[in-house]
């Protein structure tokens, strides 16, 4: 890996709430969404381009898998061959729900 193929770093624009922002390169938006769907509590992605024009947003539901994403994979895959660089805005559930000290 060279300098600059470094991994895309999180820009977190908002720690204290339920959204968190990611600058990543085009190539690297589908692999960026799929490792955020992974970690969990993902409700809500929204990608938008360098001039924060949104360019797509879809909800992400627990039981949405396999050939029902496809649609989405298939757009968010033309969108990323379109921009150079993008915002991934994910809203996340509340994991301090219930659980008071």
């Amino acid at each position: 890996m060279t300098d600059t193929d470094a991994p895309d770093e999180p820009q977190l624009e908002n720690p204290d709430g339920d959204r968190e922002k990611h600058r990543v390169s085009g190539d690297s938006v589908i692999a960026k969404i799929k490792e955020l769907i992974r970690e969990g509590n993902v409700r809500h992605v929204v990608i938008k381009n360098e001039e924060g024009r949104t360019l797509i947003e879809f909800p992400v539901s627990i039981g949405l898998a396999g050939a029902l994403f496809l649609p989405v994979w298939a757009a968010v895959g033309a969108i990323a061959a379109m921009v150079t660089q993008c915002t991934i805005e994910v809203e996340r559930d509340d994991e301090s729900e219930g659980t008071e000290e």
